[in-house]
Parts: structure tokens; C-alpha cells; sequence
């Protein structure tokens, strides 16, 4: 027996952490981002997106946006994809 969680369990939590992050804006950012680009990751997405969540909304935001640079280790393919914003599908 192993205490190292499944891929499929990491995925869930990850999912559960992008869309609780305590403000709807950045539930919609990136938690609609999990949902839109998770199906295609392997490890090593997952555990981008692991380090990205372990960031404060407010940097992970501005770096979607474009406002602030954002660290190396995150930089990259899928902080690209993430700065194209055509994932956010806002409710009314």
C-alpha cells in the first residue's frame, strides 16, 4: 500500500481547489480553466497546476492577465494557454 494519491485523486483535488478559491472571479478563472485543458494533462501538467494553485489569487490572476510576470517555474505552454482568457465562461 502506498500513501502517494492516485493521478485520478491528485486531478480531483485539484479540481476542487480551482473552483474553492474564495472568490467567484477566481473560481471562474481557474477553475474554468481546470475544467476547459485538464482531459489532455499528464504528469507533468498536473503538477504545474498543483504549484500554480499552491500560488495567492491575486498573483495567479494578474499573471493570467498579463499584469505582473509571472515566476519561471510557472511560465511557460500552459500559463500561455491560460492568459487567452477563452475559457472563462461567466455566468449572468
Amino acid at each position: 500500500m502506498t500513501d502517494t494519491p492516485s493521478f485520478e485523486t491528485r486531478l480531483a483535488r485539484a479540481k476542487f481547489r480551482a473552483w474553492h478559491r474564495g472568490t467567484r472571479e477566481a473560481d471562474y478563472m481557474i477553475g474554468g480553466f481546470y475544467d476547459r485543458y485538464h482531459p489532455a494533462w499528464g504528469e507533468a501538467e498536473l503538477a504545474w497546476f498543483e504549484a500554480l494553485l499552491d500560488e495567492d489569487d491575486v498573483d495567479v490572476m494578474a499573471w493570467a492577465l498579463g499584469a505582473q510576470v509571472a515566476p519561471e517555474h510557472l511560465a511557460g505552454e500552459l500559463l500561455s494557454a491560460m492568459q487567452k482568457l477563452d475559457y472563462v465562461d461567466i455566468p449572468r
